[in-house]
């Protein structure tokens, strides 16, 4: 049974794979349907923004509080912002809201698409002259691409807000000292990199939810083992992909602290 899963799993890994390149040669030919891609992006933007500022204000306070405590102690209180800046903006941010998404749209494009199949939707879509592909995929690929990075930068702002409450209200630390060390720990390369790994953890989010959900077999039973799957499989290659992501782009010595020194 444990073979049977995993070559299954394989399996549709490889189609994802598959997807994905057919994905890029549509973009490339310019096959967008922009309606579809509009109400996409409201349901991965607008209506995932609460609970990703909400994740992003706790992780904030609680890595502040995991922080400050230490360095507050060896009399360098004066980095606890730019350390809380460079984890938020490097990993923490980009991370946590890649996986928020693939547990709240990943789940709900495989689910979607996965009843579409069981349903025989998807065939109506091609007896109808209209590519799944066009219609389905390409502009939910789009919609998690863009409103990913939006939303990291709206968490990176917000768990900066929740380490900033805690570090001036229970740590006693000055908000000028605290924001001073933040502008100094991070620099644009900083930036970009969190919106670059956005943009790649929304393409493999929605790949994966829709491929999983495009390969779904086994009526009502089968759409729910694929949801749970695909949240998994997303899950899993955000975080690989993640270590490869940075080591590309952070590789080397760091300055962030010599120049917050």
């Amino acid at each position: 049974m444990a073979k049977s899963g995993l070559s299954a799993w394989s399996q549709r890994l490889l189609a994802a794979i598959f997807l994905g390149g057919q994905v890029l040669v549509h973009l490339l030919r310019g096959k967008i349907h922009w309606r579809n891609t509009v109400e996409q992006m409201a349901v991965v933007g607008p209506d995932s923004v609460f609970i990703a500022l909400i994740t992003a204000v706790f992780v904030g306070a609680v890595f502040t509080i995991q922080v400050a405590r230490e360095f507050i102690s060896f009399g360098a209180g004066n980095i606890v912002g730019g350390v809380l800046a460079v984890a938020l903006t490097r990993e923490l941010s980009p991370v946590l809201t890649a996986v928020i998404i693939a547990g709240r749209v990943g789940s709900a494009f495989a689910a979607e698409l996965g009843t579409m199949r069981v349903t025989e939707q998807i065939d109506a879509l091609l007896m109808l002259k209209t590519d799944p592909v066009d219609y389905l995929v390409i502009p939910r690929v789009i919609a998690c691409s863009l409103m990913l990075p939006i939303l990291t930068l709206l968490s990176l702002v917000t768990g900066m807000a929740g380490g900033l409450v805690i570090s001036v209200n229970i740590y006693n630390l000055s908000e000028n000292q605290f924001l001073d060390s933040a502008r100094n720990f991070i620099g644009a390369w900083d930036i970009v990199s969190a919106l670059i790994k956005a943009g790649c953890f929304g393409i493999l989010i929605a790949v994966i939810g829709c491929s999983w959900g495009m390969t779904t077999t086994g009526g009502a039973k089968g759409v729910g083992q694929s949801t749970t799957t695909a949240v998994v499989t997303a899950l899993l290659i955000i975080f690989i992909s993640n270590f490869f992501l940075s080591w590309v782009m952070f590789q080397g010595t760091g300055s962030a602290l010599m120049q917050g020194f």
